[in-house]
């Protein structure tokens, strides 16, 4: 029987393996990972979303999460909504948070 699968024998006991250090070590390299790779990216395009939302005025044209394109006819700065004109007759109420890009001047017209 020992043709086709070698016998296994125990290693003698060898002496004490590496101290805690590789294990910090290891940990603040996944801490590294995590912040450069996770979090940073993340936090930056919240802090993008934040500066635009808040730089949000009357006039501009815009992009929701929901896809609809159209222009700010109102912006209530003490609640987070605005008003979004998607032709001369159809006006939305959503949130603020809820744009996605604003577009340059002119897209809606060469939609």
């Amino acid at each position: 029987m020992n043709f086709f699968i070698s016998p296994a024998y125990a290693q003698d006991a060898g002496g004490a393996q590496g101290g805690g250090m590789e294990l910090i070590f290891m940990l603040v390299m996944f801490g590294l990972i995590f912040y450069f790779l996770i979090y940073r990216p993340q936090a930056k395009r919240v802090k993008q979303h934040k500066e635009l939302v808040s730089s949000l005025s009357k006039g501009d044209e815009v992009l929701t999460q929901g896809g609809m394109v159209g222009r700010i006819t109102k912006v209530s700065d003490d609640k987070d909504f605005i008003v979004i004109a998607l032709s001369d007759e159809i006006e939305v109420t959503v949130q603020k948070a809820a744009v996605t890009s604003v577009l340059p001047k002119g897209t809606m017209k060469s939609l």
